[in-house]
């Protein structure tokens, strides 16, 4: 059985092979622990020409298994909108032995690449918005929070986006019993504090939320919204009543998939990130 069992790929593995088959998959980095994929897609050539907006996307959970697949139905919906899109993967620890910091060395190393890429992917490095759920909501926001002097350039290329969209946001790993365990020490785990990093001047964020979340609590994000207000960032919550961890999935609810893509999409709009249209269609 266990020979038979070794021939067979994981079932997870061939469903997002599966999902994935329509992207075009590129490797941004070759760590010591092998390479880390990028999944892109386009949107019509004929149809959008030009420089386009890119939105990144980093899967959820907490460094722990890659599920690139999950943003998918949102690539496809922003790539017919015209924009470049991707389903971003980072190291992780089932697959790595890698936690929070690496993730998120690959994060922003992924941003900085396809500015770098911008000519050969047809992408406006000016209109660049970076999302994600629960740790990956995470690694989005610390392309951003710290300190410009403390997040330069490398080789003129930054990993600051104009925009975020974030999904069930990992706020407090010091005290999250998920999460903290995959940094190196408390230490860190209190450097990376979104809480902690909260200043001035941040580029707009849209944050989903569902009240009833038992893994990502609603009163972080709550809190977080508000010390960003109260900075005078233009910062929006939106929640969602009795709703879990996983609401917005296209898999677990499709209306609230299509509620918040659909505000996405109005939010970008609003941003000048994505051009005015017909907004989301989804049959």
């Amino acid at each position: 059985m266990s020979q038979i069992l070794q021939k067979v790929a994981p079932i997870g593995e061939a469903r997002d092979r599966e999902i994935l088959k329509d992207a075009s998959t590129y490797v941004y980095q070759e760590r010591d622990e092998g390479p880390v994929q990028a999944h892109l897609f386009f949107p019509d050539h004929q149809k959008f020409q030009g420089p386009r907006p890119l939105v990144i996307f980093f899967h959820g959970g907490f460094w722990d298994s890659p599920t690139p697949s999950q943003f998918v139905p949102h690539c496809l919906h922003f790539a017919s909108r015209g924009a470049v899109a991707v389903a971003a993967e980072t190291r992780t620890a089932n697959r790595d032995g890698t936690g929070a910091v690496e993730a998120l060395d690959d994060a922003r190393a992924l941003v900085r690449w396809l500015r770098r890429n911008a000519d050969t992917f047809q992408i406006d490095p000016a209109k660049v918005t970076v999302g994600g759920a629960a740790g990956g909501a995470l690694l989005a926001l610390l392309t951003v929070l710290p300190k410009p002097k403390n997040l330069p350039p490398v080789d003129g290329f930054d990993c600051t986006p104009q925009a975020l969209i974030l999904f069930s946001t990992l706020i407090n790993p010091e005290t999250n019993v998920l999460a903290k365990d995959r940094f190196p020490d408390s230490k860190t785990a209190k450097e990376l504090n979104p809480m902690r990093l909260v200043r001035r001047k941040l580029p707009p964020m849209l944050l989903f939320h569902g009240k009833s979340d038992r893994t990502t609590p609603f009163d972080d994000v709550q809190k977080f919204w508000r010390k960003s207000r109260w900075r005078r960032n233009p910062c929006q919550l939106i929640d969602f009543e009795k709703a879990e961890h996983s609401f917005f999935n296209f898999n677990v609810s499709h209306r609230h998939f299509e509620m918040t893509v659909a505000a996405a999409d109005h939010f970008l709009v609003e941003q000048g990130l994505l051009e005015a249209g017909d907004g989301p269609s989804f049959g």
